[in-house]
């Protein structure tokens, strides 16, 4: 069943079907097997989709894994989000060397 969900912006509109949500510019693809819960991410990753993002990531076990292989481009927000997620234990897989670059970068600030 798809539904429209608003997310404040207009670019933040989004459509639900099964465990996948797609924006404008982002896709969200989650994944719950073995205990392990994995994300995959599709597209440009930018601050309006971090509280949401933060919420898909709650209650979902410690196996936590962050697929950006087909990430396109992301924001000094979301470079914070990863780096905080990296220290609390999520596994960032297919991490793109500019966006690590750029995350170790932040953290030498």
């Amino acid at each position: 069943m798809n539904q429209g969900i608003t997310f404040g912006s207009p670019i933040a509109i989004a459509l639900c079907v099964d465990a996948s949500i797609k924006w404008e510019n982002l896709k969200i693809e989650k994944d719950s097997s073995g205990g392990k819960t994995t994300i995959r991410l599709i597209g440009r990753f930018q601050s309006e989709h971090v509280e949401y993002l933060k919420m898909q990531l709650q209650g979902n076990g410690p196996l936590l894994v962050l697929d950006l292989e087909e990430v396109t481009l992301v924001d000094v927000e979301v470079v914070g989000f990863l780096r905080a997620c990296e220290s609390e234990g999520v596994e960032i897989l297919h991490c793109s060397p500019y966006i690590r670059e750029w995350m170790l970068r932040e953290g030498q600030r």
